[in-house]
Order: structure tokens, then sequence, then C-alpha cells
């Protein structure tokens, strides 16, 4: 075949490529609208997706998994979930295509092969959707009004229905909170619209009213009155971090649980996909989704205190600056942040080694930390010094990592990278609280000591790992297939 021919050829495969890519973000869109079902691909995000970004995932799936999912095989599955008859569900459709094509030999018909798969969907129970209150609208704030707006569908899930903030709720300050939300420097513009409803003193987001309510007293606000009932409120002020503090909110008219967005005390310090099952919603009404460094590090020393066993380590967090330190130097309560967070490096300290043995007991009292703040907006990482029980070598701890972030519990909390190049800015936007490096592992000659590099989207990834624990708390929690 001449290069001509076959210049012709590539093009038309490519023209082939993107018409199935088309398609697949019809079904996408099609699915999670009408019947809040939502596709992903190995827990990566398909919702308004272009064919480009459709593309890249799937040559991603095929150097990660070391076997090629083609987009056509994909289209198939897609279609099969569209005709099956499932219940609101979130679904891997890289690993049901994965799996299609490991078992050809015995199943040649994706709609049989789905309703096989996808069985015990039926079985799970029906969802009633949760009201959501914001106490707060920061940095964590405002990335989960965007999440819970954006992927909204039909409602079946959490409901954002108003926003707590300390100012009064004028034109001004209305205008300068939709801002907020609709701008930022680091994660871009909301996809969505973000309208001031002065008269009502509320936000219009998609099209969907969020009441902006104005308060510096928790228990003194009736969120009846706004047509809330039973509601979650998720605390993101980070002012209120007891469960003596935090019993307030469950004062107030309309609120039934309470999610904090920083360590607590005296409340259950949960990393999803590790210890969110010892906790019964039922019978826990205040919760604690640690920080953004223990959800980070926690799920990668789940892995390997599970296959390794860990007699003692260090973990030293290299952490964006936060809105907690000066811009310029000035007073602090504490020394070091007082300096200039974007021209300096600053030690400071962090709780993570405790905070990892509040969800892996078997950890107590082996891991000590500290923490640098370095000149970046955002993107962290933790490099974890271990001392392993059993001896192991690069290629085996990369094979467990991988595995643990393909199977089992931790898939949506491990993101195994097989980038040669992966800087802070490369893994800003990802939903995995851990980014897993896997280029950059070492290990002692006697295999004993190993050294694990974890990034972490600090804003962005914990915002997720938050969304997921809310869900389970207000038991919303949609059949999923992983």
């Amino acid at each position: 075949m001449n290069n001509s021919l076959l210049y012709e050829k590539e093009l038309t495969y490519q023209a082939d490529r993107r018409r199935a890519g088309v398609e697949l973000i019809n079904i996408v869109s099609e699915l999670w609208y009408d019947k809040s079902i939502e596709l992903v691909l190995f827990r990566n995000q398909l919702i308004d997706k272009s064919i480009g970004e459709i593309m890249n995932l799937h040559d991603y799936a095929a150097e990660f998994i070391k076997k090629p999912i083609n987009i056509f095989d994909t289209v198939e599955i897609a279609r099969a979930i569209k005709v099956a008859d499932l219940p609101p569900s979130r679904l891997d459709i890289g690993k049901l295509t994965y799996e299609f094509h490991e078992e050809s030999n015995t199943c040649h018909d994706a709609t049989l092969f789905v309703g096989n798969k996808l069985s015990g969907a039926r079985k799970s129970g029906n969802i009633k959707p949760k009201d959501v209150v914001l106490y707060g609208f920061g940095r964590i704030g405002r990335l989960l009004a965007r999440d819970m707006m954006e992927k909204v569908g039909k409602g079946a899930q959490l409901r954002l229905r108003a926003i707590v903030v300390r100012e009064k709720a004028d034109a001004n300050m209305l205008a300068k909170r939709a801002s907020l939300l609709k701008y930022d420097s680091i994660h871009g513009e909301f996809n969505g619209s973000v309208v001031v409803d002065e008269k009502n003193k509320s936000l219009i987001i998609n099209g969907t009213t969020v009441h902006i309510i104005s308060t510096n007293i928790p228990e003194d606000i009736d969120y009846t009155a706004y047509g809330i009932k039973n509601a979650l409120l998720i605390d993101n002020t980070g002012a209120y971090t007891t469960a003596e503090a935090l019993e307030r909110h469950l004062k107030a008219d309309g609120i039934e649980k309470v999610l904090l967005t920083a360590p607590g005390k005296g409340v259950p310090n949960i990393v999803y996909g590790v210890n969110h099952t010892e906790f019964d919603p039922e019978k826990v009404d205040i919760w604690s989704a640690a920080s953004c460094t223990t959800n980070a590090i926690t799920p990668v020393l789940k892995a390997i205190e599970d296959t390794l066993g860990i007699t003692k380590g260090h973990l030293e967090t290299i952490h964006a600056y936060t809105n907690d330190q000066n811009l310029v130097d000035n007073m602090h309560k504490k020394y070091r942040r007082g300096r200039a967070a974007a021209l300096n490096m600053v030690i400071t300290e962090t709780g993570a080694g405790s905070a990892v043995a509040k969800a892996i007991p078997s950890l107590s009292g082996k891991l000590t930390s500290n923490a640098i703040r370095v000149p970046v907006p955002n993107g962290s990482l933790v490099v974890a010094n271990l001392e392993v029980e059993r001896a192991s070598n690069k290629s085996e701890i990369n094979e467990i990592l991988k595995h643990y972030s393909l199977e089992g519990e931790l898939v949506e909390q491990i993101k195994y990278s097989v980038n040669n190049e992966l800087v802070s800015s490369d893994i800003v936007g990802t939903s995995a609280p851990a980014i897993f490096d896997s280029n950059a592992t070492i290990v002692s000659p006697d295999g004993k000591n190993v050294i694990l590099y974890v990034w972490y989207d600090n804003e962005y990834g914990y915002s997720q790992q938050v969304i997921r624990l809310a869900k389970y708390v207000a038991k919303v929690r949609r059949y999923t297939y992983y």
C-alpha cells in the first residue's frame, strides 16, 4: 500500500472513531439526564467531555491496563446499557468493555453480557433525594457547589438548597459571591450559569434557586422557612471543629446530619473508601471528612499495610500554600506562616501521621509527619518513607497499587499514573484524592525501605471525597460497578 492510500485509510479510520465518540457522548448524556445513570471510564468522568477528551481517555486506558479498549466496543456496551432496565447507577464502562473483550469467547452479545454483569443493580433500594446546606462558601464550599449543580441530573441524589455566609446578603455581596463561583483562577470557569436574584436573596445556578442565608449563629436559622427539611449540612468554614460546636447546627430547624470538611474532635474522622462502613448513617449524626492530606495518603498506606505490612514510616507533605498564610510578611499566630506564601517554602506541622491511624488503627504510633508549604496555589505531594515487614521491589509495589486502583474498595481513591513527566499542575482537577506516581517509586536494595510519591489536588480531589462521603451519610449512594 502506497503512502497516499495509507494516509486516506488513516483519515477514514479517524473519522469513524470520532463518529463513534459523538454517539458515546450522546448516550452518556441521555443516560445521565433521563435515567440518572452515570458512565465513567476507569473512574474518569465522561459527562460533558469533548470528542478529543474521549479519545484521550481511551488511549490512557489502553496504556494503563495494557489491553486495547477501542471506542467501537465502548459504544456497543453503551448501547446495551441504554436499553437495559437499570436504576440510578454509576457504571465504569471501561471495566465493562474490558471484561466484554476478555469474555468474548463465552459471550458475543453485548446486551446479554450487560444484563448478566449488572443483574445486582435491580436489587438496590430506592433513593430519596437529600437537601444540602453549605455552611460557608470558601474554596471547598464553591467546589462542592459546582459539583452538585453540574451533576445534579434529575436531582435524585444531593440537592443544594442553601448557602450560609456571615455577610449581609445585599446586592453587592451576592454579586461577589456569584462571581467567585463563576470564575476561578485555578479550576477555570464554571460550566453553567450563575444569576443573582437580589429580591429573594438567592443565586440562580443553572436555573435552580439556591438561597443565601446570612448569620453568625448556626442554631438561629429556621431552614424549614426555605422549604428545607431533614437536610445534610456541610460545614466548610473551619470555625466549628469539635462535637460540641458542630452540635449547634443540629439545633437549627431542618438539619438532620452534619458533615465537617476538616479534621474533627470527638466525631468520626472518615476517609471514604477506607473506613466509612465502620459507621452507620442511621446512628451517627456528625461526621468529619478528615483533611485533604489524610485522604490522599491513607488509601495508599492501606494498600501497602494490607499486602506488605508497615513497621514504621515518615510522611513529608509538600503542600500548596493556603488562605491561612500571609501574602506578604506580616503578623501571624504561627511564626513561619507569617512569611510571604508565594515567595517562600515554609515548614509547618501536619497531623496526617496521627490522622491516618484513626482510619487504619494498625498504624497507630508507627508514623511521623511534617509539611512544607510551597509557592504553588494548588496541587500537593506526599512523600511516604516506609519500612515494610516483607521485603519487596519496585515492580511488585507498583503492581500492588495498580491492582488497588483497578479492583476493590479503593478504585475511586487511587489513580495510578504512568506519566513519565508528571508535575503538580498536571494533577489539578483529578477526582481521585491520591495519584500514585509509579515512575517515582524507590525501593532499597534489601527491599525493606520503600519511598512512595503520592500527588493530590488538595482542593478538587478532596472535595470529591467530601461528595462521596456526603452521599453515604445522606444514603443516596447509587448502585456502582467498578
